[in-house]
């Protein structure tokens, strides 16, 4: 499909709200922030003469950097893309201020930004300077070859704080530089748009709207359901086609079908939870949360696993039969039907094909992965930023349709503040929410500032919370509820990433994200804890901040290598667990977790795995991402019939067991998180009950991922469909049984 064609069916796009008020920075720690982006991200020039603007080498290394490039070019680029590549820099790129101001006014916590400014401040005095870097004179003063030799000793220091330092600051220069820069994709080839498939048409939504006042508006409704996502979707399908008045609330906008894929960097303000970039508080895992009208289901990979037995048994030892029932069973198949879920449609991309073939080769267990995409074969990448095709089976295309349909409402830009209660024989009786609506602007988007504020009451018999599982433990807290348990019990997945890079032009951002799945590794203390082997995203932004940072011409040679690149993840079943709680300064979630060195042990065994994937499917270079550790080159005159069994591979893996997976090296990532208002038999161990009610509370329900009482080790998706399925036609049967009580009364 030519440049032009792309064009013509690029989707529209989807304005940004306005840059938080105020300086988030002072003028000189500006100047050094961009200081150290530029060295991260350098214009590259030939010249043996150093420069405070770009980085300097000699000309013939410049000319043979330039070649380099040029052999992971499309042949169709620019005759000056190389050029324009090699001169381009973080602070040139249009927006990238706007973005940095963005992320630190808005998404990033309060420590996190004080702890930046110091190092910032300090690093624009002399006594401050000479202390990090060894040299008196500002940071920002000094040429970029001097620089990225600073940051170069702090990513090897035996101090974990600077090597922390420099790795967070490598990572928000990358960042954003690949969402905005206007240089890298023409060489890597990547488009605005997938290039399969066509834009599809969804569901034309019809969101309650509320007139400007003071007065606090007062809704009535049967069921409110706080929260569109996968739980919530389900639930609010059930409940309106068993005849009962639903209101589904949620904070997100919806964004139709023609404004998806968004870019990446309006996908991460829209479509995820802070922007996309929670971090533990120990920075040891980056967390990713869909935070979009469907929730996660907006934004996820369309795998559609379900609950694998040895859960399913390990739940029900813990006192909850119904997991090993035959209901749940029904409850699992009936979620996957309605969305179509099936392997028969897939076509494997070559990000795919390498893992499915590679784990052939080496005799590892691997298998297809089912898709929710009803039907339809879609071969589309680029699904984490929205599916412009609405081929995808989630809750917006799928069952908030049908709960529409059956007469649900809506309401977008609804933030839940707490749950109100009455107070009856000792226990709270849930009577509705309360919170705070806001409009779309005049010109019906979010980016204006002239909306319309309202305070809300939503009066309902039934309060069902699938605010996800950052969310819903702390609308509990703010809620006044006290069971200690609330937002204990946190797993997430964690997962860290290994690619290759393949002779050939891959293009691994095209075809299906998540059709191949290797269980090998899954269980290896006999319990069912281990790690899978997954493909991932491989849209750009995505993938280049996880890549080592080495130096900045090292990383300009790197990046264009991605359209040869295939990924993928290890991501483990964790056994042991965080919290999430609210920030002490402005009550936004934070999360408390690091992976355990038990979970590691099992991740470092999974991620020798892809490597071995890696070399027997032919991978010019295995690169682990984890700062410090050596890339893998194959040799091009090793003896190919010994396979992995090849020294040269074999001393690389074992000094990859030896060092292991230090902090803060490894790269750790989290698209799953689940259990922190865990489903138990008791109160004392968990927070909803097998029904899903909130223990200590009558007609308060939660119905989301937040509810698993362990981590399911596979993509939450459909257990937390299925669950919620459950709880949802529990919720039901019980209106309908008061209803039967009242007309007995009458």
């Amino acid at each position: 499909m030519t440049s032009a064609e792309l064009d013509i069916i690029a989707p529209f796009d989807a304005p940004l709200p306005p840059v938080p008020e105020g300086e988030v920075l002072t003028a000189s720690q500006w100047a050094t922030f961009l200081a150290i982006a530029d060295t991260i991200i350098p214009a590259i020039e030939a010249s043996s003469t150093q420069s405070v603007n770009k980085l300097t080498v000699q000309p013939s290394e410049y000319t043979n950097a330039v070649q380099k490039v040029q052999k992971n070019v499309p042949k169709d680029a620019a005759s000056d893309a190389v050029q324009k590549y090699m001169a381009d820099k973080a602070s040139l790129v249009p927006g990238s201020k706007e973005l940095i101001h963005r992320t630190f006014g808005d998404y990033m916590r309060d420590d996190a930004l004080k702890g930046i400014r110091v190092v910032l401040s300090t690093l624009d005095t002399r006594a401050g300077c000479y202390l990090l870097t060894g040299y008196s004179t500002s940071f920002h003063l000094q040429p970029v070859n001097i620089r990225q030799q600073i940051l170069q000793n702090w990513s090897q220091s035996y101090l974990p704080q600077l090597r922390q330092m420099a790795k967070s600051f490598a990572a928000l220069s990358i960042a954003t530089w690949s969402k905005q820069s206007v240089a890298i994709n023409p060489v890597l080839g990547f488009p605005r748009a997938p290039v399969h498939g066509k834009p599809g048409k969804g569901y034309d939504y019809n969101f309650m709207e509320l007139p400007p006042g003071g007065d606090q508006e007062v809704v009535e409704t049967d069921v409110v359901i706080i929260g569109s996502g996968c739980g919530g979707g389900v639930c609010a399908k059930n409940l309106a086609e068993a005849g009962h008045r639903v209101l589904v609330t949620d904070r997100a906008y919806h964004f139709p079908a023609e404004h998806l894929p968004m870019s990446s960097t309006d996908a991460a303000i829209h479509l995820f939870h802070n922007g996309g970039i929670d971090t533990s508080d120990d920075n040891s895992v980056a967390f990713l949360a869909g935070q979009a009208w469907g929730g996660g289901g907006t934004v996820n990979w369309s795998a559609s696993l379900q609950t694998q037995g040895f859960v399913r048994q390990e739940w029900a030892n813990e006192g909850l039969p119904f997991f090993t029932s035959s209901e749940y069973q029904n409850c699992l198949d009936r979620v996957c039907q309605r969305m179509g879920v099936s392997t028969e449609y897939i076509e494997h991309n070559e990000n795919n094909r390498v893992l499915i073939e590679g784990a052939r080769k080496l005799g590892f267990s691997a298998k297809e992965v089912p898709q929710n995409t009803g039907g339809n074969k879609h071969y589309c990448g680029y699904c984490t930023l929205g599916c412009g095709a609405a081929e995808k089976q989630g809750p917006v295309v799928s069952w908030l349709p049908d709960a529409a349909n059956a007469g649900a409402q809506f309401m977008e830009g609804f933030e839940a503040e707490r749950i109100v209660f009455d107070f009856a024989s000792g226990r709270r009786i849930a009577k509705g929410v309360e919170g705070t609506w806001t409009s779309r602007d005049e010109m019906g988007g979010v980016s204006g500032s002239n909306k319309t504020k309202r305070r809300v009451l939503i009066k309902a018999k039934r309060v069902i919370v699938s605010c996800g599982t950052l969310h819903s433990p702390l609308l509990l807290l703010r809620s006044g509820l006290t069971n200690p348990q609330i937002g204990r019990n946190f797993h997430c997945h964690p997962a860290t990433a290994v690619a290759g890079v393949f002779p050939k032009e891959i293009r691994p951002w095209e075809g299906g994200i998540l059709t191949t799945i290797c269980d090998e590794f899954s269980n290896q203390d006999s319990h069912g804890h281990g790690a899978k082997i997954n493909t991932m995203t491989m849209i750009p932004s995505w993938v280049l901040p996880f890549l080592p940072w080495t130096g900045g011409l090292d990383f300009k040679l790197l990046a264009p290598k991605m359209s040869r690149m295939c990924a993928h993840c290890c991501v483990i079943r964790d056994r042991d667990t965080g919290q999430v709680y609210p920030d002490p300064v402005d009550g936004r979630c934070r999360i408390k977790y690091a992976p355990s060195a038990f979970d590691k042990k099992h991740a470092l065994e999974c991620i020798v795995g892809i490597c071995k994937i890696m070399y027997v499917m032919g991978a010019e270079e295995i690169i682990f991402t984890q700062t410090g550790f050596p890339f893998f080159t194959r040799n091009p005159d090793a003896d190919e019939e010994l396979g992995v069994n090849e020294p040269t591979f074999q001393t690389w893996l074992a000094n990859l067991r030896k060092r292991g997976l230090p902090h803060p090296e490894t790269s750790w990532g989290s698209a799953h998180q689940m259990g922190t208002c865990r489903m138990a038999s008791s109160e004392k161990k968990g927070v909803v009950d097998p029904t899903g009610k909130v223990w200590g509370t009558e007609g308060l329900y939660v119905a989301d991922a937040s509810v698993f009482p362990s981590a399911s080790g596979v993509n939450p998706m459909v257990t937390n469909m299925a669950i919620s399925d459950m709880i949802s036609r529990g919720v039901a049967r019980g209106l309908k049984e008061e209803r039967k009580g009242e007309s007995a009364r009458l």
